[in-house]
């Protein structure tokens, strides 16, 4: 049942669950099958966060993914770019406005034709990047949702009704695609030393853009832009948020070949004297840098997300394959050093699917500002924890697979790609060194809190 805490902050939706406490018992296994190839509330094991509607939305959205992805993911990725008539395909089928959080649709769902599930919450959102990253492609995944799961939220829940109208319902519908501009050249997770600037026009009405950002996912196809810029002194206190459009003059595009993510649309942009009007302004001036931490959260917990099925993937083709390739007279399955290898593999992606659960039921449950602090530090350990088993699993799967997993496409297909996207899950949204420190300094102020009410 509840907790007491949530059932007090949320009594009609507690006394609902209540009522569907019989759909979070596996009744009967849902996949393909492979022991440890889902999480466990697809087979044998009951849990306590989910309910009919997740259930009924987990079919959904596997269906979608095996119908309109999966079939295409090989040749997308190798071709660096997916059809962009696929997100209107992803909104029709009532899975693109899952992916900016709760509420659904960022709290613009009454204005669209496509309804979200019954009391979406962050589990929906949890199983869109889950079942989406069985595909095997941290390229087709990010090239369709993550411009959208991390450029999409700031406008959302910090912009302007306009700029919610205007931007927001045309990137939900697929009308439209958008990409987070954060990292520059100069500058990556530290963000609070920025340097593409936006000074005022003489005339008050327009910011006047000019600097450099590299490494933007989806910025070669994306309609707008949610950029950092300096407004003022320096520091993050002089950092902003502006909505930039690509019709705006000045505004340059170009790909960048990079080792993994082929079909995200990785990108440096060039922002070249762009004047942007006052009201395209994301929020308050000088307040980028606080509505950029609040983002952060929600991206990272992404990474963890996808980042954990994509090890979960690299296990399960390396558990089938070594079911059915044959050395030295016997399966490799039946070889005590393979079994320990998927032991190892299963332990490590298990534990971090129940943390990462655990901090999506805080996400669910937590008034949005406490969650922005409480679970800043815990998230980013999780996306180290995450990045690292990804990485692991990469590995030992290219291990069992021995030279099927160094050729593009064949039996070894997702290894290979998966093992060439594991440093775009490992660096970006915040590098592991960086994750680490923000980890234990946040433990540090809790107990510099405690201390001192000693």
């Amino acid at each position: 049942a509840p907790s007491l805490s949530y059932a007090t902050r949320n009594p009609s939706r507690s006394t609902e669950i209540a009522r569907e406490m019989s759909a979070i018992r596996t009744a009967e296994p849902f996949g393909e099958g492979v022991p440890f190839g889902d999480p466990g509330w697809y087979t044998k094991f009951n849990s306590p966060y989910y309910t009919q509607s997740h259930v009924e939305y987990r079919a959904k959205v596997r269906a979608f993914v095996e119908k309109e992805i999966m079939p295409h993911t090989h040749e997308w990725d190798e071709k660096k770019s997916l059809p962009l008539e696929l997100y209107r395909k992803t909104y029709e089928a009532g899975i693109l406005p899952g992916v900016v959080g709760s509420p659904w649709a960022g709290g613009m769902g009454a204005q669209l034709d496509v309804k979200g599930p019954k009391d979406f919450d962050y589990f929906h959102e949890l199983i869109i990047l889950d079942e989406f990253g069985r595909c095997g492609s941290g390229g087709v995944l990010w090239g369709l949702l993550e411009g959208v799961h991390i450029g999409l939220p700031p406008v959302l829940n910090f912009g302007s009704e306009d700029l919610r109208r205007r931007c927001g319902l045309r990137v939900l519908r697929g009308e439209a695609t958008i990409c987070l501009c954060i990292t520059e050249p100069y500058a990556g997770s530290d963000v609070a030393n920025i340097r593409c600037t936006a000074k005022k026009s003489p005339c008050g009405q327009f910011y006047v853009v000019d600097g450099e950002k590299k490494w933007i996912t989806n910025g070669v196809w994306a309609d707008y832009f949610t950029v950092a810029v300096r407004t003022g002194g320096a520091g993050m206190g002089g950092i902003s948020l502006l909505l930039i459009e690509k019709t705006m003059p000045g505004v340059q595009c170009r790909r960048m070949d990079c080792m993994g993510v082929w079909a995200s649309g990785t990108s440096f942009i060039t922002f070249d004297n762009v004047k942007v009007p006052v009201g395209n302004l994301i929020g308050a001036e000088n307040n980028g840098f606080k509505y950029i931490m609040h983002n952060f959260n929600h991206e990272r917990w992404g990474f963890v997300v996808q980042a954990n099925r994509f090890a979960r993937v690299c296990y399960e083709e390396a558990f089938k394959y070594a079911h059915r390739r044959r050395t030295f007279g016997k399966r490799l399955v039946e070889h005590p050093v393979i079994r320990a290898k998927l032991a190892d593999m299963v332990r490590q992606i298990d534990a971090t699917h129940h943390q990462m659960e655990n901090i999506t039921y805080q996400m669910c449950t937590m008034p949005k500002e406490q969650s922005a602090k409480a679970l800043a530090g815990i998230t980013a350990l999780a996306k180290v924890q995450s990045t690292k088993v990804f990485e692991y699993c990469a590995r030992e799967a290219a291990q069992i697979f021995g030279g099927a997993s160094y050729v593009r496409g064949g039996q070894g297909e997702k290894v290979e790609r998966l093992y060439r996207d594991v440093r775009a899950y490992a660096i970006p949204g915040g590098s592991e060194e960086i994750m680490m420190d923000l980890g234990v300094r946040q433990a540090m102020k809790e107990w510099d809190a405690v201390q001192s009410r000693m």
